[in-house]
């Protein structure tokens, strides 16, 4: 069974970490250590993962691919899972993924769904974005290019340094991790890795978030973040 670092990169998190952190404590495979790399931020979040117990990193330069980038060079675990601090995995996430971990994998991804945002999204609704997500993956697996978003992926730490790790752009710095891995190993799907991520991002409504999402699929980046 290899050791395993899960790495949260966290700007302005604070309000939103406890609920992450205390999802890691629970799970049923225990990672020897959670790293929180805190880029930037000007509130409480470093404070916040250090109360918890994670173990805390400073990055300045802002930008999430830095963040994750010092994260994963800083880690000691030999598989990364990686999540988002405005995420809650379920309790079996880092055993699903361990279980997937075998020789010749070099990544692997699971899929998401919404937590429930009052006025934006319901139960039933962030149920349903869970099955349109897994309907999303199984067409990108058939294209041959398996979308391993970062707020669930895991990988071998050693395949990610040896394709360079992350790529210094504004977003989409996941997807491209997961293609160079898918050049050195097998990318594989974990059914049963799933994490609730936060559906804020849907204030705007349904149509812009799409279709930033597209764009940024397309390789267009520029103020993914914005807004």
């Amino acid at each position: 069974m290899p050791t395993w670092s899960v790495i949260i990169p966290a700007r302005n998190e604070a309000e939103t970490l406890p609920a992450l952190l205390l999802a890691l404590k629970a799970q049923r495979l225990q990672p020897a250590e959670i790293i929180v790399v805190d880029n930037a931020s000007s509130d409480a979040t470093a404070q916040v993962a250090a109360g918890h117990g994670a173990r805390v990193l400073h990055c300045a330069r802002r930008g999430v691919a830095h963040a994750r980038q010092m994260g994963l060079e800083a880690a000691t675990g030999e598989w990364i899972a990686t999540t988002d601090a405005d995420s809650v995995p379920e309790s079996d996430w880092l055993w699903a993924l361990d279980q997937a971990a075998l020789p010749g994998v070099a990544g692997l991804y699971g899929p998401m769904q919404f937590l429930p945002l009052p006025g934006h999204v319901s139960p039933p609704a962030a149920r349903l974005s869970g099955l349109g997500y897994r309907a999303f993956l199984g067409v990108m697996a058939a294209l041959d290019r398996p979308n391993c978003g970062g707020a669930n992926m895991a990988f071998s730490r050693m395949a990610a340094l040896m394709v360079g790790g992350y790529e210094d752009v504004e977003a989409r710095e996941d997807i491209l991790l997961g293609a160079a891995l898918g050049r050195l190993g097998e990318v594989a799907y974990v059914q049963g890795a799933l994490v609730h991520t936060s559906a804020r991002r849907l204030g705007r409504g349904w149509g812009p978030f799409l279709g930033q999402h597209i764009r940024n699929l397309a390789g267009r980046t520029s103020g993914y973040f914005d807004g």
